[in-house]
């Protein structure tokens, strides 16, 4: 740990070293705040510096600087000094020149950067990932300031691809502010400090503190209850850069408590800023307060004669804040097309870093700059259509790259069995599924004519239809469901909830999951299924059960065993509901099939899935978290009370099946079972299995229909 600590120092001091250099000092000290250069202050540019570079080791190894990312919020608190700056004192004629020449003024700023990474690095993703749609739409909503939006809409997805895995993650906060610039011009406006009204700045500070005052309530309370709407989203970041705002107004007259702040060491608020940054992730909501304060203080009283400004004005430090918009953009673009290629390891990092301060004083020197001091045209609202149309141009061609090319530039072989997606004849079986209160309505829609039923539209007169229900482990099936299909009349329909087993179990066995409305609104869909199931099921039907049994009821490595026994609590009435279930569909002449746990391991990385866990020509070293094991016989022995418990009902029961999926996907000679089995990935995380393990159940699985005669013969 100490010599990485010292490797990573080591790059840092290089590359401030390196940047320095590649620019002339006239250039160097050049504003990129948008302010008059009279008002330009480099000291901030200096802390533009400390947060990119603390984001950035963040995202190389959370475990150096476990608080590295908020040296975004450092960010969001700057926007708003620095955009209410520039701001102050600028004339305008009326209302529509004020916002065409903020508009044109951020066009500039903002876009010829972002449309050159974003296009670029498209065209790079594609080369390495077989399906970069779910990246290359996020560069679309990038463009056009909505990342944020649907990276929230995608972390309501249970199955959602690795965050580190998608090359625009980090647009998300490119998204928050430009939703910020929409509503900040205005309040600047109509409170009258954008018209230079005597009370323009009172009007202003009242009406950003109460809405700053409100957004930090909404943060708080949010995030307790749903932490990505309370991340991704403009209003609970608001008060960030509105402390930002609040701090230029509070400076801009004197006062006490301005004389006060000043009096303050920058270099120990800087230390204060430091330890928040290693401040564990639990502790986040927290630790995001007080980056945003230490912040804000440390704005105030950096002034000259003090050696923190000293520190923070450094040329070298200002040019890494002068580039940092740049360096944001490509360090993640590196990170993650490294991720999907060569890894991230102790060798590689030098070289990484390089490249990515190559391509951001690139990007500064050749795009930034240029593009920024032109007159795209004499009319400013022209200036804003320019901005639009390159970034509307930019998204067909990633709409053509994604339709279109993307096969045909991708420079691996394809693994289609493992890599596809929970799919089954095209349909993603996760869009047949309630996740966190969202889904169709069982109550509403013939699933029969969904797009979750196979083949789709309704079934003909005496057909068979086998059903799948239960949480993701019903979903995972999907490699099974696909050979099935192949081998039968039959119709095949999928409905299932995330996380929630089938039937329910009481509200707090769920205590591990967030606290938060929607695992009751779940519960209820899953109850609405179960009434939905009994009244259209049909005599020779077959209904197959899919449950996380081994979360709630077994062992695995990292599982509490006082959790595990108080969860066997809930093991006899859990037995109780399935019997009456089972009762219920024996009345209606249907089977049931339920599957036992399969094998299950410690969890994976945060944001980590088996992906790119493929090796590829381009790809030759593959990480450690690909790997995972655990012992057969405690996963076995673990398992002892919930298998028994079905056995036992299966007895009682004639319309009953149990199918073992277990020795098929960890053979009896394993001591250890493995997510990779015959040096091929059978498992897509921790508990899930891909296609291909699927597809390995199926010779088993069909044998016991044959076996118990349940497919009906034509």
């Amino acid at each position: 740990m100490f010599k990485m600590r010292y490797l990573y120092q080591k790059i840092i001091d290089d590359l401030t070293h390196f940047a320095s250099e590649m620019l002339p000092a006239h250039v160097q000290m050049t504003s990129t705040s948008g302010a008059n250069q009279h008002s330009y202050r480099p000291e901030i540019d200096g802390i533009r510096a400390f947060a990119v570079i603390a984001v950035i080791i963040n995202h190389f190894n959370k475990d150096l600087l476990p608080s590295g990312y908020l040296g975004v919020d450092i960010f969001f608190v700057i926007s708003g000094f620095v955009i209410t700056s520039s701001l102050a004192g600028r004339s305008s004629k009326n209302f529509f020149d004020f916002l065409v020449g903020f508009y044109a003024r951020r066009m500039k700023r903002l876009v010829p950067a972002l449309v050159m990474f974003v296009v670029i690095t498209s065209i790079l993703i594609c080369l390495f990932n077989p399906s970069p749609g779910l990246s290359i739409m996020t560069a679309i909503a990038a463009l056009f300031g909505c990342s944020n939006l649907y990276l929230l809409n995608q972390s309501t997805n249970y199955f959602a691809d690795s965050t580190q895995l998608n090359v625009f993650t980090h647009t998300w906060s490119l998204g928050v502010e430009e939703q910020f610039y929409f509503l900040f011009p205005l309040l600047v406006w109509f409170t009258g400090f954008g018209r230079q009204a005597s009370k323009g700045a009172r009007n202003l500070f009242w009406v950003t503190g109460v809405l700053s005052i409100a957004s930090l309530i909404a943060f708080v309370h949010i995030y307790r209850i749903n932490q990505p709407a309370a991340y991704f989203l403009m209003p609970t970041r608001f008060w960030e850069m509105g402390a930002g705002c609040l701090l230029f107004l509070g400076l801009k007259h004197p006062s006490g408590l301005r004389v006060r702040l000043q009096s303050i060491p920058p270099l120990v608020v800087t230390a204060g800023i430091v330890a928040v940054l290693f401040i564990p992730l639990q502790f986040a909501a927290k630790a995001t307060i007080a980056v945003v304060l230490f912040t804000s203080v440390l704005i105030a009283c950096l002034h000259t004669g003090t050696a923190g400004y000293s520190l923070f004005t450094h040329p070298q430090v200002v040019y890494i804040g002068l580039i940092s918009y740049s360096l944001y953009l490509w360090h993640w673009g590196v990170l993650s097309l490294s991720r999907w290629t060569i890894g991230i390891h102790w060798w590689s990092v030098p070289f990484q870093v390089a490249l990515m301060l190559l391509l951001a004083v690139f990007s500064y020197r050749y795009v930034e700059i240029p593009l920024r001091r032109s007159d795209w045209s004499v009319l400013r609202w022209r200036t804003i259509g320019y901005g639009i149309s390159a970034c509307v141009i930019a998204s067909v061609l990633l709409l053509l790259l994604s339709n279109s090319l993307s096969d045909r530039i991708f420079l691996g072989s394809r693994h289609s069995v493992e890599t596809e997606n929970l799919t089954v004849q095209g349909i993603k079986l996760y869009d047949c599924s309630f996740f966190q209160g969202k889904g169709m309505s069982v109550s509403t829609t013939d699933i029969a004519k969904s797009r979750c039923s196979f083949p789709k539209g309704e079934r003909v007169s005496g057909q068979q239809r086998i059903w799948y229900l239960g949480n993701s482990h019903a979903l995972h099936l999907s490699g099974l469901i696909g050979k099935m299909q192949s081998r039968g009349d039959y119709q095949q329909t999928v409905i299932a909830t995330a996380q929630m087993t089938f039937p329910t179990l009481p509200l707090e066995v769920y205590d591990w999951l967030p606290k938060n409305d929607w695992k009751q609104k779940d519960l209820l869909n899953q109850e609405k299924t179960i009434k939905y199931v009994l009244a259209n099921v049909k005599s020779g039907d077959i209904i197959v059960l899919g449950n996380d049994l081994g979360n709630l009821f077994g062992w695995y490595p990292g599982k509490w065993e006082t959790e595990r026994q108080r969860n066997l609590q809930f093991l006899p009435g859990w037995i109780k509901n399935l019997d009456t279930f089972i009762k219920t569909a024996d009345a209606r002449g249907a089977s049931v099939i339920a599957f036992l746990p399969m094998p299950r391991f410690q969890s994976m990385p945060k944001d980590f899935t088996t992906e790119n866990c493929y090796k590829q020509w381009f790809r030759p070293f593959l990480t450690n978290d690909c790997y995972l094991f655990a012992d057969r016989i405690k996963l076995r022995q673990g398992l002892t009370e919930v298998t028994d418990s079905l056995k036992t009902l299966s007895k009682s029961n004639s319309n009953f099946y149990l199918f073992d999926p277990f020795d098929r996907l960890c053979p009896k000679d394993l001591k250890n079972c493995s997510t990779v089995l015959s040096d091929r990935v059978i498992f897509r995380d921790s508990h899930h299995i891909n296609n291909y393990g699927g597809e390995l159940l199926f010779d088993d699985f069909y044998a016991l229909l044959l076996h118990y005669k349940l497919l009906k013969t034509p």
